[in-house]
């Protein structure tokens, strides 16, 4: 044999044993790293889970016409206490300007773990304008109304899908929907719900509730 030819035969060799040991090691390493994540996939938050209705993020068309900072904005409300979150969001002035007339500012501002189904001000103007100042120089009706719009309780839109629930006026107000469509009474649509503020979740609705 040849030199050459025992080279050859000798690298042939080598190639043989070392070819099935570098596939088991590529097999071992493949079969270790199945199923793991990248290292973005791992840290990446769940944008679905962290802002969803029920997590604590506001929905609704009407949530558009909120002031995206200062104290008007879901950030500004979620510090004040309800009555007062309210003062500071423009879509809601006369429904302030009635808490004020029924002298229940610090009762809302002071309850605790309540809900507030806010009128809007074109909730309001639905009312035909006598009947609307009619009301609002009626103290003790205007309670019954206003305090109606409270429950006693903080509702998440899951609860809303179906329920019923005694108001701080003694009444009891029905609920049904679901997804970001809910409903009160049948008669009165959320247009901007799950609102936080300091010592309440609100949800902005399109028409004021009246108690039988």
């Amino acid at each position: 044999m040849s030199i050459h030819t025992f080279r050859r035969a000798a690298l042939a060799v080598t190639a043989a044993v070392l070819l099935p040991l570098a596939l088991s090691a590529c097999s071992e390493e493949s079969t270790s790293n199945e199923g793991a994540a990248a290292p973005d996939a791992v840290s990446s938050p769940d944008p679905i889970g962290d802002t969803g209705p029920g997590a604590g993020a506001p929905f609704g068309p009407a949530c558009a016409s909120v002031p995206k900072s200062g104290a008007g904005s879901f950030d500004g409300m979620a510090q004040d206490p309800v009555a007062t979150a309210a003062s500071n969001n423009p879509a809601l002035s006369t429904l302030v300007a009635a808490v004020k007339k029924a002298g229940l500012v610090d009762t809302l501002n002071n309850a605790q773990n309540i809900t507030v189904f806010a009128p809007t001000n074109d909730a309001f103007a639905k009312i035909p304008k006598a009947d609307l100042d009619k009301v609002l120089a009626d103290k003790e009706t205007l309670t019954k109304i206003l305090t109606y719009h409270v429950v006693g309780e903080k509702l998440t839109p899951t609860q809303l899908g179906s329920g019923s629930f005694q108001t701080l006026q003694k009444g009891m107000i029905t609920t049904k929907g679901s997804g970001t469509a809910y409903q009160v009474n049948n008669t009165s649509k959320v247009v901007c719900g799950d609102v936080p503020t300091a010592n309440a979740t609100v949800y902005i609705v399109d028409t004021v509730l009246m108690p039988k």
